[in-house]
């Protein structure tokens, strides 16, 4: 099968990239990113500062399936709006292509909490775009809600990243669903979505992803 990744180059898209590519249910992985990937013999790696760009290519890739990671924070985006582009805009963007042209399955890194009720922007936007994906009638549509994201990041969070220590201090006392989701885990369930793909809307909660 052809995968699709978008986000590879992030916490849970390197975990995934390298599971695909180790995987041999796998024959042919594309990862459109701003910066090239190592380079690896199954690997497609259109690379452009603007992944819009990439668009037009979606149809010549024949993607069996999307695994899609991609994600900002707001203090990386700045804005609002620019938070929006990246976490709601480009995924149903390159969803509606690929859609267009016959891929059956999509496996979506979302996040706990997601609505499109939501009176939180981060949780909204994450809802709106699940709720977005849903009514592109993708056949296997699977939905990863995680906690805060457990892992090495190649950048620096530092607010988070404090978060994250304290959390990872309490898990033992923390219910399930409040637990940090290792990137590993989640990228598994990524994966498995999307090489085994099952029928219809399905939802992995935060509290069967917990360390």
């Amino acid at each position: 099968m052809t995968l699709l990744l978008l986000g590879a180059s992030g916490l849970v898209g390197g975990e995934v990239l390298a599971r695909a590519l180790a995987d041999a249910r796998i024959t042919a992985l594309v990862a459109p990113t701003r910066h090239p990937l190592p380079a690896h013999p199954k690997l497609q790696n259109p690379v452009a500062a603007e992944l819009e760009s990439l668009l037009p290519q979606v149809a010549g890739w024949h993607a069996d399936a999307i695994v899609c990671a991609l994600g900002t924070t707001m203090a990386k985006a700045g804005t609002q709006a620019a938070f929006r582009r990246v976490d709601h805009d480009l995924p149903l963007a390159f969803a509606t292509e690929a859609r267009r042209t016959g891929t059956a399955t999509f496996a979506l890194t979302s996040s706990m909490g997601a609505s499109p009720s939501s009176r939180f922007f981060y949780m909204r936007t994450k809802g709106e775009l699940e709720r977005d994906l849903e009514a592109l009638g993708f056949p296997s549509f699977l939905i990863v809600r995680p906690s805060l994201i457990g892992g090495a990041r190649a950048e620096s969070r530092r607010r988070e990243g404090a978060t994250l220590r304290l959390m990872t201090f309490l898990n033992p006392v923390l219910p399930r669903s409040a637990r940090v989701s290792p990137a590993s885990k989640i990228a598994e369930r990524l994966l498995e979505g999307a090489v085994a793909p099952a029928p219809g809307r399905r939802v992995v909660s935060a509290d069967s992803l917990a360390a």
